[in-house]
C-alpha cells in the first residue's frame, strides 16, 4: 500500500474532476458516442457511424416502381487522441501540499483545453459551409450569413454552435454595445464583451483560434460537363468486389477531382466552382447559391481530394438521387474555381450538434501493479484516469493524469466556418 492514495490527494483529485468538467465547454456542445470498450479494442479502435438518412418521395398512389434499396452512408470514427500530464515531486517538496493541488490544476487546465482544441481544429478543417465576410465582424448580419447557408441546405435548426477567435467575437459584442433600443444585450455586450445567443446559435469566445493561410494559387479550372464522370460523385454504402466478403464500408464524405492542376493549394483552402450551386438536401431545390468546397489533400499534379463530394446526379442513380447537394447550371469544360480565403485570419467554425461527435476511451490500468489508480468520469463521459507511482531510490513520487478520447465530423455539411477580412 505504499503507493496508495492518501486522503488529501483524493480530495484534490475529485476537485480537479470538477474542475474539468466545467472547462471542457466544446465537449458539451457535440453529440457523446459511447463505445464498448472491448469491441474497439478488437476493431481497431475504429467503428463505423451513421450519417443522417435522406429519404426521397413521390406522387401518385401506384408506387410499385419506386421501392428500391437506400444507401446508408457511414464515417469511421476512431478514439486515436491520448493525452497525459506526468510530474514527479520529491520527498520534500510533498511537504508543501499547495504545491502538489497547483500542478494537479494546471494538469486540469491543459487536458481541458487539449479536448477544447481537438474538437475546434476538426470543426476547422473539415466543415464545408463557408461563409465569406470583405469586412471585419460586426453582428446579426454575419451569423445571419451562417444560419442562412445552414437553412437554405435543410440543416436542422436547433444545436447551432458558433464559436469565434476573441478579436471576432468583441467585434460582434461591440456591434451590440451600440444598440440602444435593445433591452439588457447591449448593457452584458459593454460591461462583458458578451453576445450569447444570436440569429439561432449559441455563441463561444475562444482564447485560441485556428488560423487559415491566404491562398496562393491561379487561375484553375475543373470540367464540369456530364460527361466528365469522375468529377461527380456517386454515394455507396460499401466498396470491394460484391461476389466476395471483401467488401468493407466507404466514407462518403470525400470525392477526388481532376483539375487543371492543384500547384499551389493548401489542404483547408475554401473555394466554389462556376455554375456548380448547392442544392437543399431535402428537396433538392438550387439555393441560388454557389456550393461551397475544402480542399483535403493534394494527391497529385491534378487530382484533388475535397469535401463534400460533388452529387449533382448526373447519373439518376438512386443514391445520387437520395443525396444530391448539388445542382450543376452550367455545365462547362474549363469552369473557374474561385477561392474564398484571400486574406489569412483566424478561423471560426460553426456546426450542429450532431454534425460533430466525441467518443470516450478509457485505460485499463492495473490497480496492484505498484502504482496506485484513481478514475473519474466527466459528465460528457470523458474518464479521467489518475496514476501515482514512488520510487524508494530515489524518493521521488511520480504522478500523471490521462485522458483517451476520439472526435469525429460525421456531417461536414452540417458544419462550415466563417471568414472575416477577407478580399
Amino acid at each position: 500500500m505504499a503507493n496508495a492514495f492518501n486522503k488529501e490527494e483524493r480530495v484534490a483529485f475529485e476537485q480537479i474532476l470538477e474542475g474539468f468538467q466545467d472547462a471542457e465547454v466544446m465537449s458539451r456542445n457535440v453529440a457523446k458516442y459511447n463505445t464498448d470498450q472491448q469491441s474497439m479494442e478488437r476493431t481497431g479502435d475504429t467503428i463505423w457511424r451513421p450519417q443522417p438518412y435522406v429519404m426521397n418521395s413521390f406522387s401518385g398512389q401506384d408506387q410499385s416502381s419506386n421501392f428500391n434499396d437506400k444507401t446508408q452512408l457511414s464515417v469511421p470514427a476512431s478514439i486515436n487522441i491520448e493525452r497525459s500530464v506526468p510530474w514527479i515531486m520529491s520527498a520534500t517538496e510533498l511537504r508543501d501540499a499547495l504545491q502538489e493541488d497547483r500542478l494537479g490544476d494546471g494538469a486540469r487546465q491543459k487536458l481541458a483545453s487539449d479536448i477544447n482544441v481537438s474538437i475546434l481544429n476538426l470543426a476547422s478543417m473539415q466543415g464545408t459551409l463557408v461563409v465569406k465576410q470583405t469586412a471585419a465582424a460586426t453582428g446579426f448580419d454575419d451569423v445571419a450569413l451562417c444560419e442562412a447557408i445552414m437553412n437554405e441546405q435543410g440543416v436542422p435548426s436547433y444545436d447551432r454552435i458558433l464559436a469565434l477567435s476573441t478579436r471576432d467575437y468583441n467585434g460582434m459584442a461591440g456591434d451590440l454595445a451600440d444598440r440602444e433600443t435593445m433591452n439588457k444585450k447591449p448593457t452584458a455586450a459593454y460591461e462583458r464583451a458578451y453576445v450569447g445567443q444570436i440569429a439561432s446559435f449559441d455563441t463561444w469566445k475562444l482564447d485560441y483560434a485556428k488560423a487559415i493561410a491566404a491562398e496562393g494559387v491561379g487561375a484553375l479550372t475543373m470540367d464540369t460537363q456530364d460527361a466528365a464522370t469522375d468529377n461527380f460523385y456517386v454515394p455507396v454504402a460499401l466498396q470491394g468486389t460484391p461476389t466476395t466478403s471483401e467488401r468493407v464500408n466507404h466514407d462518403n464524405r470525400y470525392h477526388n477531382i481532376t483539375l487543371s492542376a492543384t500547384t499551389g493549394i493548401v489542404v483547408g483552402d475554401c473555394f466554389t466552382i462556376a455554375g456548380m450551386y448547392a442544392a437543399h438536401h431535402i428537396t433538392k431545390e438550387s439555393t441560388g447559391q454557389l456550393k461551397t468546397f475544402r480542399a483535403m489533400e493534394i494527391v497529385d499534379g491534378t487530382t484533388l481530394k475535397i469535401s463534400p463530394p460533388i452529387i449533382s446526379a448526373v447519373g439518376a442513380t438512386e443514391a445520387e438521387v437520395q443525396y444530391q447537394n448539388c445542382v450543376n447550371s452550367t455545365k462547362s469544360g474549363t469552369a473557374a474555381l474561385v477561392w474564398l480565403n484571400t486574406v489569412a485570419a483566424k478561423i471560426n467554425p460553426f456546426w450542429q450538434k450532431e454534425a460533430m461527435e466525441i467518443l470516450p476511451g478509457r485505460y485499463v490500468v492495473p490497480e496492484n501493479a505498484g502504482a496506485a489508480v484513481m478514475r473519474g468520469a466527466t459528465d460528457s463521459g470523458l474518464e479521467l484516469c489518475f496514476t501515482k507511482q514512488f520510487d524508494i531510490n530515489t524518493l521521488k513520487t511520480k504522478f500523471r493524469i490521462d485522458v483517451r478520447y476520439g472526435v469525429v465530423c460525421k456531417a461536414p455539411e452540417m458544419a462550415g466556418i466563417i471568414l472575416f477580412s477577407q478580399t
